[in-house]
């Protein structure tokens, strides 16, 4: 896959279908479209995933919910999973913003050379949302691309949404939203130094700084699954704490320390991915280091008694 991002003077010369939009979470929901697209592939096209290099709502205002589901480098795995020919991240300019837009559309189509638009029928585009699916339809023959609008992909009675998923895990919900996802919320990034109070209480964890940008679940102990980058196809049960450490004096960044069952490698400057399977419980302050250390062993027996027992791990 090849990865465009940092500037407005993109340019493919093969003819594509894209697809545009924010793709926070890259849910089931953004799966289904995926498909309209691998479809399109096999009449030869080049797969284009159009989106901003941060949500419109950021920068135009009135938008009170800043933090993502996903990462710009996380939807750059995601998609390529997904065997996405080019990601395209663009950045949101004042001169984009003020697109009129038909405008954006035959801006677009030039640039890319489109041959097929694959959108939602909640799509929006150009200078204050103007522009929806039945405008990019009826500008189909002028500009010379097809448009497919996809319907929203429901779970019971809802629409599967990035709203939904934010909604599940900021209640701690994970398995519901994992669900509503398709894969395992996750953090990733390179292992850091901590200060190693986990090994002074036979409990060495590997440690992550979590993105500023980054939605997560509230505080607490979860049941998780990692994998690392220099040991591919292969995971590890472990259970990870989310926080502050507010038993630790002094003050602690928001992090994710993580006890990997039975492992006892150092994976100091390593990229790790840690996925969310289960809430265990609350974030705590102990009276002491040593009712910390008792605390995390009961964590670790029961995240152990459930990594075990789950069958619906995939």
């Amino acid at each position: 896959m090849e990865y465009i991002r940092h500037t407005t003077e993109f340019h493919i010369s093969e003819d594509t279908v894209v697809s545009l939009g924010k793709f926070d979470g890259i849910h089931r929901g953004h799966g289904h479209l995926m498909e309209y697209l691998k479809d399109k592939k096999k009449s030869g096209l080049k797969t284009v995933i159009f989106t901003f290099d941060v949500p419109p709502q950021q920068k135009i205002g009135g938008w009170e919910e800043s933090k993502v589901l996903t990462t710009n480098d996380e939807k750059m795995q995601l998609f390529e999973q997904y065997g996405i020919d080019y990601l395209l991240e663009c950045p949101f300019t004042e001169e984009i913003r003020q697109m009129d837009p038909e405008y954006f559309i035959r801006w677009i189509v030039e640039r890319l050379h489109v041959k097929s638009f694959v959108a939602g029928r909640d799509f929006r585009f150009g200078y204050q949302r103007k522009g929806d699916y039945l405008l990019l339809k009826k500008l189909a023959n002028r500009y010379g691309y097809e448009a497919e609008v996809v319907e929203k992909v429901r779970e019971g009675l809802r629409e599967i949404s990035s709203t939904w998923i934010r909604e599940e895990i900021l209640a701690g919900r994970l398995q519901t939203a994992n669900h509503l996802l398709g894969y395992h919320y996750f953090l990733q990034g390179n292992v850091v130094h901590g200060r190693e109070i986990g090994r002074t209480l036979d409990v060495p964890t590997a440690n992550l700084l979590v993105p500023k940008e980054k939605l997560i679940p509230p505080f607490g102990v979860y049941v998780t699954r990692t994998s690392i980058e220099k040991k591919p196809g292969q995971v590890y049960g472990g259970i990870t704490n989310l926080g502050c450490k507010p038993t630790i004096a002094g003050e602690n960044p928001l992090g994710a320390e993580t006890h990997l069952f039975g492992f006892g490698e150092s994976v100091y400057g390593m990229q790790i991915k840690v996925e969310f399977l289960k809430w265990v419980r609350p974030e705590r302050k102990f009276h002491s280091l040593e009712e910390l250390k008792n605390q995390m062993h009961r964590d670790i027996i029961s995240g152990i008694n459930y990594y075990t027992n789950i069958t619906d791990i995939c």
